[in-house]
Protein backbone atom coordinates (compact mmCIF):
# COMPACT_ATOMS: atom_id res chain seq x y z
CA UNK A 1 0.00 0.00 0.00
CA UNK A 2 2.54 2.57 0.64
CA UNK A 3 4.19 2.19 -3.41
CA UNK A 4 0.51 2.92 -4.27
CA UNK A 5 0.40 6.05 -1.74
CA UNK A 6 3.47 7.40 -3.11
CA UNK A 7 2.36 7.21 -6.71
CA UNK A 8 -0.45 8.98 -6.11
CA UNK A 9 0.89 11.43 -4.51
CA UNK A 10 3.45 12.20 -6.90
CA UNK A 11 0.26 11.79 -9.61
CA UNK A 12 -1.19 14.70 -7.48
CA UNK A 13 1.97 17.13 -8.04
CA UNK A 14 1.29 16.77 -11.74
CA UNK A 15 -2.12 18.04 -11.70
CA UNK A 16 -3.20 21.57 -12.40
CA UNK A 17 -5.58 21.51 -10.20
CA UNK A 18 -3.32 21.31 -7.37
CA UNK A 19 -0.27 22.68 -8.59
CA UNK A 20 1.74 25.16 -6.25
CA UNK A 21 -1.53 25.19 -3.46
CA UNK A 22 -0.33 26.27 -0.19
CA UNK A 23 1.38 22.49 1.50
CA UNK A 24 -1.69 22.66 4.57
CA UNK A 25 -3.86 21.86 1.38
CA UNK A 26 -1.87 18.99 0.15
CA UNK A 27 -1.44 17.43 3.71
CA UNK A 28 -4.81 17.34 3.70
CA UNK A 29 -6.13 15.61 0.16
CA UNK A 30 -3.00 13.27 0.98
CA UNK A 31 -4.92 12.07 4.43
CA UNK A 32 -7.50 10.74 2.49
CA UNK A 33 -5.47 8.26 0.75
CA UNK A 34 -5.83 5.10 1.57
CA UNK A 35 -6.16 1.43 0.33
CA UNK A 36 -9.87 1.41 -0.13
CA UNK A 37 -9.41 4.32 -2.39
CA UNK A 38 -7.82 3.08 -5.26
CA UNK A 39 -9.46 0.59 -7.70
CA UNK A 40 -8.47 -1.16 -11.27
CA UNK A 41 -11.15 -1.57 -13.71
CA UNK A 42 -10.26 -3.88 -17.20
CA UNK A 43 -10.71 -2.43 -20.41
CA UNK A 44 -14.61 -2.15 -21.22
CA UNK A 45 -15.81 -1.22 -18.01
CA UNK A 46 -19.06 0.84 -17.60
CA UNK A 47 -17.43 2.64 -14.41
CA UNK A 48 -20.40 5.57 -14.38
CA UNK A 49 -23.80 5.43 -15.91
CA UNK A 50 -25.97 9.08 -15.45
CA UNK A 51 -28.20 7.54 -12.61
CA UNK A 52 -24.83 6.70 -10.72
CA UNK A 53 -24.39 8.57 -7.16
CA UNK A 54 -22.44 11.49 -6.33
CA UNK A 55 -19.67 9.82 -5.53
CA UNK A 56 -16.74 12.42 -5.08
CA UNK A 57 -13.96 13.42 -7.13
CA UNK A 58 -11.68 10.42 -8.84
CA UNK A 59 -8.15 10.35 -10.17
CA UNK A 60 -6.52 8.68 -12.80
CA UNK A 61 -3.60 7.15 -12.11
CA UNK A 62 -3.10 5.07 -15.12
CA UNK A 63 -5.85 4.34 -18.70
CA UNK A 64 -7.95 5.66 -20.30
CA UNK A 65 -11.68 6.74 -19.98
CA UNK A 66 -14.06 7.30 -22.40
CA UNK A 67 -16.99 10.21 -20.93
CA UNK A 68 -20.03 9.28 -23.71
CA UNK A 69 -23.80 10.51 -23.59
CA UNK A 70 -26.52 8.88 -25.45
CA UNK A 71 -29.70 10.45 -27.69
CA UNK A 72 -32.99 8.26 -27.98
CA UNK A 73 -31.92 6.12 -30.59
CA UNK A 74 -29.09 4.97 -28.26
CA UNK A 75 -26.46 6.26 -30.25
CA UNK A 76 -23.33 7.74 -28.57
CA UNK A 77 -21.67 10.74 -28.52
CA UNK A 78 -18.27 11.06 -27.18
CA UNK A 79 -18.11 14.39 -24.74
CA UNK A 80 -14.55 13.47 -23.73
CA UNK A 81 -11.47 11.25 -23.19
CA UNK A 82 -9.18 11.55 -20.57
CA UNK A 83 -5.75 9.38 -19.77
CA UNK A 84 -3.25 9.78 -16.72
CA UNK A 85 -3.85 12.60 -14.13
CA UNK A 86 -6.86 13.83 -15.96
CA UNK A 87 -9.81 14.40 -12.80
CA UNK A 88 -13.42 14.13 -13.36
CA UNK A 89 -16.49 13.27 -10.70
CA UNK A 90 -19.47 15.37 -9.43
CA UNK A 91 -20.14 16.54 -5.62
CA UNK A 92 -22.96 18.85 -4.35
CA UNK A 93 -20.44 21.73 -4.97
CA UNK A 94 -19.70 20.85 -8.73
CA UNK A 95 -19.46 18.39 -11.61
CA UNK A 96 -16.49 17.49 -13.53
CA UNK A 97 -17.41 16.11 -16.58
CA UNK A 98 -20.09 13.06 -15.17
CA UNK A 99 -23.27 14.23 -14.98
CA UNK A 100 -25.66 12.92 -17.50
CA UNK A 101 -22.88 10.77 -18.94
CA UNK A 102 -21.33 7.16 -19.20
CA UNK A 103 -17.73 6.44 -17.97
CA UNK A 104 -15.95 3.70 -19.95
CA UNK A 105 -12.55 2.47 -19.83
CA UNK A 106 -10.26 1.93 -23.33
CA UNK A 107 -8.05 -0.04 -21.87
CA UNK A 108 -6.90 -1.32 -17.98
CA UNK A 109 -7.67 1.58 -16.03
CA UNK A 110 -6.36 2.56 -12.32
CA UNK A 111 -8.68 5.37 -10.32
CA UNK A 112 -7.76 7.17 -6.94
CA UNK A 113 -11.19 8.79 -5.70
CA UNK A 114 -11.69 11.05 -2.84
CA UNK A 115 -15.10 10.37 -1.67
CA UNK A 116 -17.55 13.33 -1.17
CA UNK A 117 -17.84 13.17 2.65
CA UNK A 118 -13.96 14.01 2.48
CA UNK A 119 -13.93 16.52 -0.43
CA UNK A 120 -16.63 18.54 0.78
CA UNK A 121 -14.97 19.75 3.79
CA UNK A 122 -11.61 20.77 2.19
CA UNK A 123 -13.81 22.95 -0.75
CA UNK A 124 -15.46 24.28 2.52
CA UNK A 125 -12.78 25.04 4.20
CA UNK A 126 -10.03 26.25 1.01
CA UNK A 127 -11.88 28.87 -1.35
CA UNK A 128 -8.45 28.68 -3.67
CA UNK A 129 -9.46 25.25 -4.36
CA UNK A 130 -12.92 25.81 -4.63
CA UNK A 131 -12.53 28.69 -6.98
CA UNK A 132 -9.78 25.96 -9.11
CA UNK A 133 -12.43 23.39 -9.45
CA UNK A 134 -15.21 26.22 -10.39
CA UNK A 135 -13.06 27.15 -12.87
CA UNK A 136 -12.12 23.81 -14.36
CA UNK A 137 -15.84 23.14 -14.77
CA UNK A 138 -16.14 26.20 -16.27
CA UNK A 139 -13.43 25.54 -19.34
CA UNK A 140 -15.09 22.24 -19.58
CA UNK A 141 -18.50 23.28 -19.96
CA UNK A 142 -16.96 25.05 -22.63
CA UNK A 143 -15.42 22.37 -23.99
CA UNK A 144 -18.77 20.42 -24.29
CA UNK A 145 -20.80 22.90 -26.27
CA UNK A 146 -17.94 22.76 -28.98
CA UNK A 147 -18.54 19.01 -29.31
CA UNK A 148 -22.30 18.87 -28.96
CA UNK A 149 -22.03 21.55 -32.10
CA UNK A 150 -20.12 19.89 -33.91
CA UNK A 151 -21.99 17.03 -33.94
CA UNK A 152 -24.98 18.72 -34.70
CA UNK A 153 -23.72 20.73 -37.37
CA UNK A 154 -21.28 18.84 -39.42
CA UNK A 155 -21.96 15.79 -42.24
CA UNK A 156 -20.51 12.77 -40.97
CA UNK A 157 -16.72 13.76 -42.92
CA UNK A 158 -16.52 16.64 -40.75
CA UNK A 159 -17.49 15.00 -37.31
CA UNK A 160 -14.57 12.33 -37.66
CA UNK A 161 -12.19 14.61 -39.31
CA UNK A 162 -12.64 16.86 -35.94
CA UNK A 163 -12.78 13.67 -33.41
CA UNK A 164 -9.29 12.73 -35.34
CA UNK A 165 -7.83 15.88 -34.97
CA UNK A 166 -9.02 16.61 -31.11
CA UNK A 167 -7.07 12.61 -30.45
CA UNK A 168 -4.48 13.82 -32.57
CA UNK A 169 -3.80 16.87 -30.65
CA UNK A 170 -4.36 15.39 -26.66
CA UNK A 171 -2.95 11.89 -27.16
CA UNK A 172 -0.92 12.47 -31.06
CA UNK A 173 2.79 11.95 -31.26
CA UNK A 174 4.29 13.89 -34.38
CA UNK A 175 6.15 12.38 -37.05
CA UNK A 176 7.37 13.87 -39.97
CA UNK A 177 4.40 16.34 -40.91
CA UNK A 178 2.19 13.42 -39.49
CA UNK A 179 0.55 13.20 -36.22
CA UNK A 180 -0.27 9.82 -35.07
CA UNK A 181 -2.66 8.84 -32.66
CA UNK A 182 -1.01 7.17 -29.73
CA UNK A 183 -4.29 5.24 -28.87
CA UNK A 184 -5.30 1.98 -29.92
CA UNK A 185 -8.48 2.97 -32.42
CA UNK A 186 -10.69 0.63 -34.06
CA UNK A 187 -13.41 1.58 -36.58
CA UNK A 188 -16.35 0.31 -33.74
CA UNK A 189 -14.35 2.71 -31.17
CA UNK A 190 -14.03 5.97 -33.72
CA UNK A 191 -17.52 5.27 -34.55
CA UNK A 192 -19.15 5.26 -31.28
CA UNK A 193 -17.77 8.41 -30.54
CA UNK A 194 -19.36 9.91 -32.94
CA UNK A 195 -22.77 8.12 -33.19
CA UNK A 196 -22.33 6.75 -36.34
CA UNK A 197 -21.95 2.66 -38.37
CA UNK A 198 -19.07 1.00 -38.24
CA UNK A 199 -19.90 0.79 -41.85
CA UNK A 200 -20.39 4.14 -42.62
CA UNK A 201 -17.13 5.34 -40.60
CA UNK A 202 -15.06 2.68 -42.35
CA UNK A 203 -16.14 4.39 -46.00
CA UNK A 204 -15.15 7.72 -45.02
CA UNK A 205 -11.56 6.55 -43.34
CA UNK A 206 -11.12 4.84 -46.84
CA UNK A 207 -12.05 8.59 -48.65
CA UNK A 208 -9.56 10.14 -46.49
CA UNK A 209 -6.73 7.68 -46.80
CA UNK A 210 -7.64 7.84 -50.47
CA UNK A 211 -7.15 11.45 -50.45
CA UNK A 212 -3.77 11.25 -48.50
CA UNK A 213 -5.19 12.88 -45.46
CA UNK A 214 -4.76 10.03 -43.06
CA UNK A 215 -2.72 6.84 -43.26
CA UNK A 216 -4.51 3.99 -41.72
CA UNK A 217 -3.53 0.22 -39.97
CA UNK A 218 -4.74 -1.83 -37.71
CA UNK A 219 -5.21 0.29 -35.06
CA UNK A 220 -3.52 3.05 -35.53
CA UNK A 221 -4.06 6.32 -37.68
CA UNK A 222 -1.59 8.94 -38.72
CA UNK A 223 -2.75 12.28 -39.96
CA UNK A 224 -1.07 14.85 -42.23
CA UNK A 225 -1.42 18.10 -40.15
CA UNK A 226 -1.06 20.23 -43.30
CA UNK A 227 -3.95 18.70 -45.42
CA UNK A 228 -5.97 18.45 -41.94
CA UNK A 229 -5.48 22.13 -41.02
CA UNK A 230 -6.93 22.96 -44.92
CA UNK A 231 -9.85 20.54 -44.30
CA UNK A 232 -11.16 22.53 -40.88
CA UNK A 233 -10.54 26.01 -42.34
Amino acid sequence: MKQDKNSIISLLSRINIFESLPPEIICEIEQTIDGTNIKTLPKGSIFLTPESEKAGLYIINKGKLRFYKTDPAGKQYTVCILSESGIFGEVQSFSLGTSGTYVETMEETQLYSIPTEQLEPLLSKHSELTLRFLSEVSMRLRVQDEVLERMVFKDLRGKVLYFLNRLSIKFGVEEKGYRKIDIPLTHQELANMIGATREAVSLTLQDLSNEGIIITSRKMVMIDIEKLTEELK
